[in-house]
């Protein structure tokens, strides 16, 4: 495959592990830089009584780039079904264990869970401060915690404004991990997303550290747009609403790609969503030919264990390495003498130079 494609991926969630389980099959020099404002479910009660970062994204991160058996991911995945520790994920705790071993250092206990799974490239959290997300609605309220914000915006019927972090005690500054800038640095691409927009991938680039970071390095950035709509967090929105509010929250050329879905969602599983208020979310692109966004549209629908839709893990993975491929081209670099791009997708017939869509 020639020299390897290093891409820094941000975000959290189920859509950024999702992801890194298809992008590691083509390299293994990826950096997952992974919001820690979550405060709900298992990693809540881990946050709030060990005064800990919180861990599940983390820990879902770290399963999708290990190399692990099977029999290690399924302990790891595991979570107790009954007695004081009903509900919480053994992975969890075990990330809980090494931060302890190591003083408090989250940082280091990440790296030192990586090193014994195996993790092909680094997952690193955003910031090691304590923080809140706190969400400005259209209407004036503001609330804080992520896991109240969806609930909120249908409370008050108002859309997201903007969302900020502030640490969770005093007024301590909230950091970039500072590996973090060295590896965009030296980056060929920087993914956004996918997954929720306001409570995943907008948490990190409210790192005012990260987002200069990115700015400065001048390395292309891609963002994944999500397939449905997300109750509470975008409703209605399209796929151009999504990249107005990253837009929003650092400038108006931040963004040089994006990846969006064409293919229609039409599986019986959509009558769950729809029951959910979740729906497809609409290309809108007359919107995007006023922006220098290029764009590459690209069937990404796929089903999840017969319960969620969710991004094709191989198609999606070929269409960042389409991304990278055309960056490189069009700026003359990484092209061998016989004219081929280095970096070839696996899943389908391959083109020597991959042009978006639009």
């Amino acid at each position: 495959m020639g020299a390897q494609a290093k891409i820094v991926s941000i975000g959290g969630g189920t859509g950024l592990s999702t992801m890194l389980r298809g992008l590691k099959m083509y390299t293994e020099d990826i950096t997952a830089v992974v919001s820690v404002a979550d405060d709900g479910g298992g990693s809540g009660v881990l946050r709030r009584d060990l005064n800990m970062p919180p861990p599940g994204d983390i820990r879902s991160c770290i399963l999708a780039l290990a190399k692990t058996e099977p029999v290690m991911e399924k302990l790891l995945q595991y979570r107790f079904k009954a007695g004081s520790l009903s509900g919480q994920n053994f992975g969890n705790l075990f990330l809980a264990a090494m931060n302890e071993i190591f003083d408090g250092d989250f940082v280091t206990a990440v790296q030192k869970v990586s090193d014994v799974l195996r993790v092909r490239g680094k997952v690193l959290p955003v910031t090691d401060t304590d923080v809140e997300l706190v969400a400005q609605l259209e209407s004036g309220q503001t609330v804080t915690g992520e896991s109240e914000i969806g609930h909120c915006v249908h409370r008050f019927g108002s859309r997201i404004k903007k969302v900020y972090l502030r640490p969770k005690y005093g007024n301590m500054p909230i950091h970039l991990v500072p590996e973090i800038a060295d590896e965009i640095r030296y980056a060929d691409l920087i993914t956004l997303g996918p997954g929720s927009l306001y409570t995943s991938v907008l948490p990190n680039l409210a790192v005012q550290e990260l987002t200069e970071c990115i700015k400065q390095s001048g390395v292309p950035v891609v963002y994944i747009n999500n397939i449905m709509t997300q109750p509470g967090e975008t409703d209605g929105y399209t796929a151009f609403d999504h990249v107005q509010a990253i837009l929003d929250h650092t400038c108006p050329d931040f963004l040089d790609y994006c990846i969006v879905n064409t293919q229609p969602v039409d599986t019986p599983l959509l009558s769950k969503y729809t029951e959910q208020d979740s729906e497809a979310v609409p290309l809108d692109e007359a919107r995007f030919a006023g922006t220098s966004i290029r764009l590459f549209k690209r069937e990404l629908v796929g089903i999840i264990q017969e319960r969620y839709i969710r991004h094709d893990t191989d198609v999606l993975a070929d269409a960042i390495l389409d991304v990278v491929n055309y960056s490189r081209a069009s700026r003359g670099i990484s092209v061998s003498d016989e004219g081929v791009v280095l970096y070839q997708p696996r899943h389908r017939e391959y083109h020597e130079k991959t042009e978006p869509e639009n």
